[in-house]
């Protein structure tokens, strides 16, 4: 995917959310970082091939519009 939205590659935004999402998941845990890492690269690849559904939570409570102006 190489499109852009909000100045930011789809990609880009596709690992961010990933990985917030699976940063604030129960299950993240010493003991489950494999497990965490699994669930970090398979929302990644699903949100990459899902641009619109990537777009669609951008702004949300789940990642800012502004993630990278603030996260640099």
């Amino acid at each position: 995917m190489k499109s852009k939205y909000l100045g930011y590659s789809m990609n880009k935004w596709a690992k961010a959310i990933a990985q917030r999402i699976s940063d604030g998941w129960d299950g993240n845990t010493e003991e489950n970082k494999e497990n965490v890492f699994v669930l970090q690269k398979v929302l990644e690849n699903s949100l990459k091939n899902n641009p619109d559904g990537c777009k669609a939570l951008i702004g949300t409570t789940i990642i800012e519009e502004d993630y990278f102006d603030i996260n640099l």
